[in-house]
């Protein structure tokens, strides 16, 4: 009898394992398919690939930050003519920021989790107006601060870090800065999103929108030379993200205005 037991648990073991090394295996496949549909920028075969993931470990870390990059990528390509489409746009941006939460809550010390939180609540900032939002705004600065200090990830997402740090204090300068310093947003500097800028651009050269949004801070320093380099090296970037053509355009009309600068 108990060499019948001693035999059934080693076969309940085996059985365990197998299953678990099955799911491994299913989980990076759908990974790896996820980021297969993520480079062609098809977002709805990208999230059901991440869905997917989900379903075999509800708490993986790679799958949770990067639901929350996808759902930011599906709202930004909503309509939002209508107050109904915008209630369905806000609603798929904060379900982006309650995945990342339960990204950094499975690792807080790594710091694409942060980064991608900076992004959805950044995201939902624009959709509600920065300055009605402070406590909003500033989260997205400490998410970006936090995720250049742990310093992890890749140049890549530090690269993005820097980035989301730097437009998050160009968006905010624009403002009248004692106006700005009642809501608690006194310390939006466009030179410092000057020099964000450029490291995102040091750790990670060749991203469309790093230029393109570089070259605006400049114009606003009245520095057409650089600006116009800038521009000039977003024209000749591969396309890497899903708003690359709309931005190459943009880079374009800019060229264009300040021509004569």
């Amino acid at each position: 009898m108990e060499r019948t037991t001693r035999s059934l648990f080693l076969l309940f073991i085996f059985i365990a394992a197998s299953l678990l090394k099955v799911n491994a295996q299913s989980l990076d496949a759908l990974m790896e398919e996820g980021e297969k549909y993520y480079r062609q920028f098809d977002n709805e075969k990208t999230l059901e690939a991440f869905k997917k993931a989900e379903k075999i470990n509800a708490n993986n870390f790679e799958t949770l930050w990067k639901l929350s990059r996808t759902y930011v990528d599906i709202a930004d390509r909503m309509p939002a003519s209508t107050d109904e489409q915008e209630k369905a746009q806000l609603a798929i941006y904060q379900k982006a920021l309650e995945y990342a939460d339960q990204a950094i809550k499975q690792k807080p010390n790594q710091s694409v989790g942060y980064l991608q939180r900076a992004i959805a609540n950044g995201k939902i900032a624009l959709f509600k107006g920065v300055f009605s939002v402070a406590g909003v705004v500033n989260s997205v600065k400490a998410d970006a601060e936090k995720a250049i200090l742990l310093d992890n990830g890749g140049n890549f997402n530090q690269g993005v870090a820097h980035y989301v740090l730097a437009r998050t204090h160009a968006k905010i300068s624009e403002k009248w800065k004692p106006a700005r310093m009642v809501l608690g947003l006194g310390w939006a500097d466009n030179e410092i999103a000057v020099k964000e800028y450029k490291k995102a651009i040091d750790l990670y050269p060749g991203y469309v929108m790093f230029y393109v949004d570089f070259a605006l801070s400049l114009i606003r320093q009245d520095e057409y030379k650089t600006a116009r380099e800038m521009l000039n090296k977003a024209i000749a970037c591969q396309f890497q993200h899903q708003d690359d053509e709309k931005r190459l355009a943009e880079a374009k009309n800019i060229l264009v205005e300040i021509k004569d600068e």
